[in-house]
């Protein structure tokens, strides 16, 4: 895996970054988001992906939007209420209308920001958007190598370890196998950082098996890097060791993970799952503090 050097201005002399090698007709997961959420950074074979998400899980494209503004929610909070200032955006697709340098920049300028991904296409779009933003950069890696990761020069330049620092795992995990172990994953990073530093996850969940295998088995079949649809309870077991933070506005509701959609959303109350009986799949989500 070869890391990124430090990101001060155009990477190419004429401005144009090279065209990756990639094969165009295999969807990716983060093109696919893409597609899904409305972007224009994605090929066909995305698009016809999306599509197929979408019939095979209907509510799908809605599902994605709540899971970015989660994203604004949790970051807002960590940056603003929490007083953190360093972000490790692992897995962080391709840029939207609301990225995490944006949101958390809005509450302290000076935060500083890495995001973290493999595929070329994502890190082309996200040096482009950075090339005139000293406190964020763009790393190539694979949020599984821990150390290759936290040693990347982008990393170690912009991040102190020796201070608190937030760790976004959002709508990634479930890309990861049981062989990869996301549990141990999450504990090795965290077992880096300094005490007061945050975990923001999203994770895909169900409680209907057979509902989690049919979307499943549609992603793999379409080629798509792949781990599992969780049980809810499995998506909490990431948090070990954490102290999670409240999923309600004003703190009234126990720590616990909820529905994307309900956690700190003004008038929405969190709730562990929908509210809707009929939506099978949702974005187990919460926010986690090391002690």
């Amino acid at each position: 895996m070869a890391d990124s050097a430090p990101f001060h201005g155009p990477a190419y002399p004429d401005e144009r970054p090279p065209i990756p090698d990639i094969d165009l007709s295999v969807p990716t997961v983060a093109r696919t988001y893409d597609a899904l959420l409305g972007g224009k950074d994605n090929f066909e074979a995305d698009r016809i992906a999306a599509q197929i998400i979408e019939s095979v899980n209907p509510g799908s494209k809605t599902l994605i939007r709540q899971n970015r503004r989660y994203l604004t929610r949790a970051v807002d909070h960590v940056a603003g209420a929490l007083g953190i200032d360093q972000f490790l955006d692992l897995g962080s697709g391709l840029p939207t209308m609301e990225n995490t340098h944006q949101i958390a920049q809005r509450r302290v300028p000076e935060a500083r920001v890495v995001y973290v991904d493999i595929d070329p296409i994502v890190l082309t779009h996200s040096r482009a958007l950075l090339v005139d933003n000293p406190h964020t950069g763009v790393a190539v890696g694979d949020a599984r190598h821990v150390t290759e990761v936290l040693t990347s020069p982008e990393v170690t330049r912009l991040l102190d370890f020796d201070r608190p620092v937030c760790l976004m795992l959002v709508s990634l995990l479930h890309c990861v196998s049981d062989a990869d172990d996301p549990w141990g994953l999450v504990r090795r990073y965290f077992d880096r950082f300094a005490p007061g530093s945050v975990l923001i996850l999203s994770h895909l969940a169900s409680d209907d098996a057979a509902a989690a295998r049919r979307l499943g088995d549609h992603i793999r079949e379409l080629g798509m890097d792949w781990g599992y649809i969780r049980r809810p309870e499995e998506v909490e077991r990431l948090f070990d060791g954490l102290a999670l933070v409240s999923p309600a506005v004003d703190d009234s509701a126990a720590p616990m993970l909820v529905d994307c959609e309900g956690w700190r959303n003004g008038n929405v109350p969190p709730t562990p799952r929908p509210a809707d009986p009929d939506q099978k799949i949702w974005e187990h989500a919460g926010v986690g503090v090391k002690p």
